[in-house]
C-alpha cells in the first residue's frame, strides 16, 4: 500500500508512521509528504527519513480552486492508495475528494460526531465530558462528517487543561492512525 501524507506543521503523527514503517510494524510505503506552506517541520522530517517531499504553497495561489487543482495533481502523481491528513490545516475541495474517493483519511481529537471542527479538545472540556478521545475517518466535504473508521477513548482528568488533554489524545491518535493504516494495508485493493 502506498500513502501520501499531508502536513501543515511539525508532523508528529507523520513521525509515528515513519517510525512504524522503519521498524517493520507497519507494512506500507510513504510515497511522499506534502505541505501547504514552506518551512514545515513535517517536510523536514520526511527529508531526514529519505522520503520525497513537496510543497504546494497555498499563499502562492490567487484562487483556492487553483491551489486545490495543483495539490490534486501533485498528490496524484505519486499514485497513492490513500492520502493521510496529518495535521493538514487546509480544507480540500471537491475535486481533490473526487480524485481520491473514500481514500482521504483524517484524524480528529474528539469522539465524533461530538465536537467537530478546529477546537474539539477545547469544546469537550467546556462541555464537561468525562471521556473524549480521537477518531480516524474518511474525510468528505463536510466538517468532520465522513465515515468513521476507528476511535479511541481518553479519560478527562479533573485537573486537565486543553494542553494536557490534547497531549494525551495525541498519544492515542498516533497509535490509532497506525493501527488503522495497518488494517487498511491488509485489505485487498
Amino acid at each position: 500500500m502506498r500513502i501520501v501524507v499531508l502536513v501543515s506543521g511539525t508532523g508528529s503523527n507523520l513521525q509515528a508512521v515513519i517510525d512504524a514503517v522503519s521498524s517493520g510494524a507497519l507494512d506500507l510505503t510513504i510515497a511522499a509528504v506534502g505541505a501547504d506552506r514552506h518551512g514545515t517541520y513535517g517536510v523536514e522530517r520526511s527529508a531526514a527519513a529519505g522520503i520525497a517531499g513537496f510543497v504546494v504553497d497555498f499563499g502562492s495561489f490567487d484562487q483556492r480552486a487553483d491551489w486545490n487543482e495543483a495539490l490534486t495533481r501533485r498528490v496524484a502523481s505519486y499514485a497513492p492508495d490513500y492520502v493521510v491528513s496529518s495535521g493538514f490545516m487546509r480544507i480540500v475541495g471537491q475535486g481533490f475528494l473526487d480524485a481520491f474517493p473514500n481514500r482521504y483519511l483524517n484524524t480528529h481529537p474528539a469522539l465524533l460526531p461530538s465536537f467537530p471542527g478546529a477546537h474539539g479538545v477545547r469544546d469537550a472540556l467546556a462541555y464537561g465530558v468525562k471521556v473524549t478521545g480521537c477518531t480516524v475517518m474518511i474525510a468528505d466535504a463536510g466538517v468532520d462528517t465522513g465515515p468513521i473508521l476507528a476511535q479511541s477513548v481518553v479519560e478527562v482528568l479533573d485537573d486537565d487543561t486543553e494542553e494536557t488533554l490534547h497531549e494525551r489524545i495525541k498519544l492515542k491518535e498516533r497509535a490509532l492512525l497506525i493501527e488503522t493504516l495497518r488494517q487498511l494495508s491488509r485489505e485487498p485493493r
